[in-house]
């Protein structure tokens, strides 16, 4: 096991919503949960939240990440689903096909299947890699939820739910931990997998539009700005100068640069221009003053 934390300080968080209730087992027989949650369920990037981190403030959840291919996880996933019906919903099979789900993969670091790790308190508290002996699997989920035992009080009140933070999304976190590394391409291929999942993501979409820009500007030269000045007719110039600008905190400044391009061009030109200006508006919220006046100034420069 490994990945083990301090689960001392958990408090109440928000809890999840019941799922209706799992399938019959092998021998035909109807599980019965003594919690009103699901024993076992099948995850997808687009129900994570609920179904892991949200359903982890009541029970331990353990997350089984295994392949269609995977010889080992078919020996393995069939007897956590055997406990965890055993469990009567004391504990939550969370089941991810990563290959469906390779988001999920990627914010657990997942470098083989199966893996399965334990949340709870929407944090990781225990893994573990390979198919494992049954009564191994018995003493661990034991050993799990006795750690967790008294920390995890089930639904808090609706002021606890307005006072406590959200659980982070793993997906999120591998985003922003490549973007903390530099990795711009890695931090906007994250967030690009959370938008083919969940395409009405507007934190996803806010902070791919972020991460696209500071990779962009990386390249600049440093003369980006004076370049642009001395080039009044080339787009590219004025396109660097127009990032180095906003870049260094002047974005009025990139605004004005971009408009009065708008008004030496014209054709696919201008259509280029009015586009990339459009992008920068993106990078801030619509009702900044700057980016009004500067919306302003566009369509008198267009009409």
């Amino acid at each position: 096991m490994s990945g083990a934390v301090d689960l001392s300080g958990l408090k109440d968080r928000a809890a999840a919503p019941t799922s209706a209730p799992a399938g019959p087992l092998p021998d035909g027989s109807v599980p019965v949960s003594t919690t009103g949650l699901a024993p076992v369920v099948d995850v997808t990037e687009a129900t994570f939240q609920a179904e892991v981190l949200e359903r982890s403030m009541q029970v331990v959840v353990v997350v089984d990440l295994w392949a269609t291919w995977c010889e080992p996880c078919k020996q393995l996933s069939p007897v956590l689903e055997k406990l965890a019906h055993e469990g009567g919903g004391s504990w939550v099979l969370a089941k991810v096909d990563v290959d469906a789900n390779p988001g999920i993969a990627q914010a657990f670091g997942v470098q083989s299947v199966p893996t399965v790790v334990a949340i709870a308190g929407g944090q990781p508290l225990a893994d573990f890699t390979g198919a494992q002996p049954e009564p191994q699997l018995r003493q661990w989920i034991a050993a799990l939820q006795q750690a967790v035992e008294g920390k995890l009080d089930g639904p808090p009140s609706a002021a606890d739910v307005e006072a406590q933070p959200e659980p982070e999304d793993p997906r999120f976190v591998a985003a922003e931990n490549a973007l903390d590394e530099g990795d711009y391409a890695g931090a906007e291929a994250a967030y690009q997998l959370i938008l083919d999942s969940e395409p009405a993501n507007a934190d996803a979409l806010a902070a791919l539009r972020q991460v696209r820009f500071l990779g962009r500007v990386q390249g600049l030269p440093e003369n980006a700005i004076e370049s642009g000045d001395s080039q009044p007719d080339s787009i590219d110039a004025q396109f660097e100068a127009a990032d180095a600008e906003l870049f260094s905190q002047q974005p009025e400044a990139a605004f004005d640069r971009l408009v009065a391009l708008v008004r030496r061009t014209a054709g696919d030109d201008r259509t280029r221009v009015r586009t990339r200006l459009l992008e920068l508006f993106e990078l801030f919220d619509p009702a900044e003053p700057v980016v009004t006046a500067a919306r302003r100034r566009l369509a008198s420069a267009l009409y």
